[in-house]
């Protein structure tokens, strides 16, 4: 990041922010879980716009789950590999484009921990987003802000 980039970036007020929104489904879209992702939008315009929502699904999602997602305006992604792998690539991806001030993952797994630590390096805001059980202390610990899934 250059240093005009840098001071822009530090000049953008918060509901300027563009916001790179990615969702590890398997992790976080489950009937234990009760997600909402109304209130999750409705959240995260605290922190800026959602200019890229993608969610991550395996090969066993449902026709209905991402016809659902599609509806709620997230993209689908979905993969026959490790989504965490598929997912890491396109938020590091984000990392390296000047229009996205925020990275925002909404995931449980401390494997993501190195995501956040590199948009950080990079200038980018971290937002990770979770909730219990099994939320990792390593995200929480990371990211610049913690929103708990509960709190939606």
């Amino acid at each position: 990041m250059t240093v005009l980039e840098k001071i822009g970036h530090l000049l953008k007020k918060k509901n300027d922010k563009n916001i790179a929104l990615f969702i590890d489904g398997p992790n976080v879209i489950r009937k234990d879980m009760h997600l909402d992702l109304d209130a999750l939008k409705k959240e995260l315009k605290k922190y800026g716009k959602i200019k890229i929502g993608k969610v991550f699904l395996d090969q066993y999602a449902s026709d209905k789950l991402i016809e659902a997602m599609i509806n709620q305006g997230y993209q689908p992604v979905i993969t026959s590999g490790d989504v965490d792998v598929t997912m890491a690539c396109e938020a590091i991806e984000q990392i390296f484009n000047p229009h996205i001030d925020v990275i925002a993952l909404m995931t449980r797994d401390t494997d993501f921990r190195p995501v956040l630590v590199k948009a950080k390096e990079h200038g980018k805001e971290t937002i990770v987003i979770g909730g219990e059980p099994g939320f990792s202390i390593a995200l929480k610990n990371t990211a610049d802000t913690v929103i708990k899934m509960d709190n939606l």
